[in-house]
């Protein structure tokens, strides 16, 4: 008896039954999504990189390519101050605004995760310093700064703290601290923002089961509030030291590096000698010295989280 042709269920081949496998996997529907992201980081960040890292070995200058000539120009910076003070500069700019962020930001989010009145409208304020542009907050500054207008000195005159203005910008150690006062306000509302979120995914219930054996406010952030944050901390104050190390608008638009390459930090100085000198090789050169610190800051914050894994009973 003929088998009726219908009957006949034709085999999928090879090639079909591979691609409705790979379109049922997760791994590879997450590796597609993946992909336009992938791609436009090999555009905009490796293909920049790449051609950093090798103007860097170059004596390129704006309006001529130039030619490979190895590692003279880190030869000569090893030898120059300004580089060398750009790079105490760009340390001291970051450890003191990083530091005083957390510590401000953790205050503040700490505040903000009561019950207090009018809790999300105090929320929303408190973005307003990262919201607003990075130029407009340092045209603020630089207006609160000024030698002959500043708001700041004028205040402190009528109640009677100073005798005589103060020079903001024009003395070496008064624009460093300047800098970095700008910084950690601009800077303050990520640390809090994020760090409040990380609180909110920490369960009441083991602060009730703490206070009701006997613990302390202090004791309570000691054992149960920093442990459970540690993770969310680490991310935080990565892309805060990321972010702070690499600044640029907000000292160009203030000091330009002034006076006498006190505020210089390493990417202004990059962009003076690169594009305002011309010297794209040498200036190059300054940003691909900064990839090695930028990578300990990333190294820190991973084996930090590895570590804090490990002691929950993460595994790898």
């Amino acid at each position: 008896m003929a088998v009726p042709s219908a009957a006949v269920q034709p085999r999928p081949s090879i090639l079909s039954r591979s691609l409705s496998s790979l379109a049922e996997s997760r791994n590879a529907l997450g590796f597609g999504f993946m992909l336009p992201a992938a791609a436009l980081l090999l555009v905009f960040l490796t293909y920049p990189l790449g051609l950093g890292v090798w103007l860097g070995f170059t004596d390129a200058r704006i309006g001529r390519p130039g030619i490979f000539i190895g590692l003279e120009n880190y030869e000569y910076l090893w030898s120059d101050a300004v580089f060398w003070l750009s790079v105490f500069n760009t340390l001291l700019y970051t450890i003191s605004a990083s530091i005083l962020k957390f510590a401000l930001g953790l205050w503040l989010a700490l505040i903000l995760n009561q019950n207090l009145p009018f809790k999300s409208f105090f929320r929303a304020i408190v973005l307003l310093p990262w919201v607003v542009p990075t130029v407009l907050s340092a045209i603020a500054f630089w207006w609160i700064y000024d030698a002959q207008f500043s708001i700041l000195s004028w205040a402190l005159q009528q109640m009677g703290l100073i005798d005589h203005r103060i020079n903001f910008l024009g003395d070496p150690t008064n624009a460093r601290a300047s800098v970095i006062a700008a910084n950690v306000w601009r800077g303050i509302p990520f640390v809090a923002i994020t760090l409040l979120a990380g609180l909110q995914t920490i369960p009441q219930s083991l602060y009730e089961a703490a206070t009701l054996d006997g613990a302390s406010r202090w004791q309570l952030f000691r054992y149960v509030t920093l442990p459970l944050l540690t993770p969310i901390i680490a991310i935080t104050m990565t892309f805060s030291v990321l972010f702070t190390f690499t600044d640029f608008q907000l000292i160009y638009v203030l000091t330009r590096g002034g006076p006498v390459n006190a505020t210089h930090l390493m990417a202004t100085l990059s962009f003076q000698r690169g594009i305002s000198g011309g010297q794209l090789g040498e200036g190059a050169a300054i940003a691909v010295a900064m990839i090695p610190f930028l990578l300990a800051a990333i190294l820190f914050s991973y084996f930090g989280l590895q570590r804090r894994k490990w002691q929950q009973g993460g595994g790898d």
